[in-house]
């Protein structure tokens, strides 16, 4: 029986042993845990404005994205193949931005691009993360957010002193 005991513990072990060491344990918090900050800053900058995608949204987006980088590079693929996992989260990850877009009865009007494009900047900086570009990624968010707060207030400024559209 002792046998069998050490059999269920040895395969208990083997499915737990993904995480060689403690470098490498490190190195996958490390860029996981950057990821979800980094995309609960943009998800707090959304929801302070009353956007529908907010800081959970933000932050599973970045997080799922820095997984699906990661795990592939822990278990060996090389980074050319992981091309086609990269275009892969663009595409679905652009699928989710679409279901924020919402058509309103004026013909001219359109609301959750922002968001949208939001969401798929989020993806990108979770993968950027995931591949282990912090510094890339932290640059990224912090574009990121200029674009989200500044942009409008130069868009105000500017834009009373805009000629109105032709009405047709």
């Amino acid at each position: 029986m002792d046998g069998f005991w050490q059999q269920v513990g040895g395969a208990i072990a083997s499915e737990f042993a993904d995480l060689s060491d403690v470098a490498e344990m490190t190195r996958l918090g490390v860029r996981l845990l950057l990821a979800a900050v980094l995309g609960a800053l943009l998800g707090f900058e959304r929801e302070h404005k009353g956007k529908a995608a907010g800081v959970r949204t933000h932050m599973l987006v970045a997080l799922g994205s820095a997984i699906f980088m990661t795990i592939p590079l822990q278990i060996g693929v090389q980074p050319a193949e992981l091309t086609r996992i990269i275009q892969g989260m663009v595409t679905g990850v652009g699928f989710l931005g679409a279901g924020t877009i919402l058509k309103s009865d004026d013909e001219s009007r359109v609301k959750g691009l922002t968001t949208a494009a939001g969401i798929w900047m989020t993806s990108a900086i979770g993968m950027t993360a995931g591949l282990g570009q912090e510094v890339s990624a932290i640059l990224c968010t912090l574009f990121a957010l200029i674009v989200f707060a500044l942009m409008p207030r130069i868009v105000r400024l500017f834009g009373d002193d805009a000629p109105e559209p032709p009405r047709s």
